[in-house]
């Protein structure tokens, strides 16, 4: 099988609007505005992008690109290949980091891509040490420090053994020093302080070099938190930063399906995998061209709109399908091709999220790649 034939989908055919079964559009404009209101919340700090998953299933680069015209000049990602893509888009001049680190033996292809290594263990640290040796020069990272988040970065015992280690860092430029909060989007909550105060007490045995703390929420934890760069990334795209008030950020998607066909339901109709819903008074429903193939979870019960009214989901959730009851609507108004909302004005990400019984994270990152896309610069 030759390479071409292993190619997906998507990166085969671009889908044309009249073609795809759904529509997704991606603002990037609005993400461009949330960067400037995240920065303007950080005064003089500086403002990093996470474009990590790409760019959160809207398209690394698309975003980053944008994110660069808005002044943006330091990316995270979390797997190298991400990176490579990265600087391949952006060019020579924007830092790249790869947050997961560099996986063993694939440090040369990191080096050869100007990507910048988190370093979250001693033995990545040596490797890259070693990287650094064979490249005949010195390697930027950050060093990432676990605070108590117990996921990523070097345990206090480690950060202990590599400050007592005089060559440990040959041949590595720290550019930051950085941690990542588990708690932020509870502001109230006694672990951030707690992440704060370890993370002081590891970077001070670490090389002097600027900290990194703050993710999307712990911005809005206030100035301790933010230090000498912030890493926002769900809050660039929309995301409710602080779930218990109202979204301070933009709202930057919009996904739209068509309608398949349209029907007539009598009483006693079972409707979908498992007749889970039966019709118990006649009305009118629309089969829209949406599915978990396309990321809408299987136990996302919800509803679509059109033209501002609420079109209920009937029954399962398809691979390909759902059915809606429009019946609120008045005979014959919806058609085959029409697009009804299952994500924009009518109903944010975040809501769609909590009916999923998930995040507005993953809601984006799960999006699929049979729509298709449109990026536009407001009014969406």
């Amino acid at each position: 099988m030759n390479d071409a034939s292993k190619k997906s989908l998507s990166e085969k055919v671009a889908v044309s609007e009249t073609a795809a079964g759904a529509i997704l559009t991606v603002d990037l404009g609005a993400i461009r505005e949330n960067y400037r209101r995240l920065k303007a919340r950080l005064g003089g700090v500086g403002c990093a992008g996470v474009v990590k998953a790409d760019g959160y299933g809207l398209g690394g680069p698309q975003v980053a690109a944008a994110l660069a015209a808005e002044g943006c000049d330091i990316f995270f990602v979390a797997h190298l290949v991400e990176g490579v893509l990265l600087r391949q888009v952006l060019g020579s001049r924007p830092a790249i980091y790869v947050l997961n680190g560099i996986q063993p033996g694939a440090e040369s292809e990191a080096v050869e891509a100007e990507l910048g290594a988190v370093i979250n263990s001693v033995g990545q640290l040596a490797a890259w040490r070693a990287a650094a040796q064979r490249a005949g020069r010195t390697l930027k990272a950050a060093i990432q420090v676990d605070s108590g988040m117990s996921r990523l970065g070097m345990a206090a015992a480690e950060v202990e053994a590599v400050a007592a280690d005089p060559q440990a860092f040959d041949g590595i430029d720290v550019t930051f020093v950085m941690s990542h909060l588990a708690r932020a989007d509870e502001p109230k909550h006694p672990a951030n302080e707690q992440q704060r105060l370890e993370f002081e007490r590891l970077r001070r045995m670490l090389p002097k070099a600027p900290a990194s703390l703050a993710n999307s929420s712990g911005i809005f934890l206030g100035q301790p938190f933010h230090y000498d760069l912030a890493r926002p990334g769900a809050a660039l795209y929309g995301i409710n930063p602080m779930p218990a008030e109202e979204n301070p950020m933009l709202p930057v998607v919009r996904l739209q399906a068509k309608v398949i066909q349209t029907r007539s339901l009598d009483r006693g109709a079972g409707v979908g995998y498992g007749h889970i819903f039966h019709v118990t008074e006649p009305l009118a429903a629309a089969t829209i061209s949406l599915g978990y193939a396309d990321g809408w979870h299987r136990r996302a019960a919800s509803a679509a709109w059109f033209e501002n009214v609420p079109l209920p989901f009937l029954g399962r959730v398809s691979m390909d399908s759902i059915v809606l009851n429009i019946s609120a609507l008045p005979p014959d108004r919806l058609k085959a091709g029409d697009l009804v909302e299952l994500i924009g004005p009518s109903q944010t990400v975040d809501q769609a999220a909590g009916h999923a019984g998930t995040i507005g994270y993953e809601i984006l990152t799960s999006l699929g790649h049979r729509f298709h896309r449109r990026y536009v610069t407001g009014a969406m």
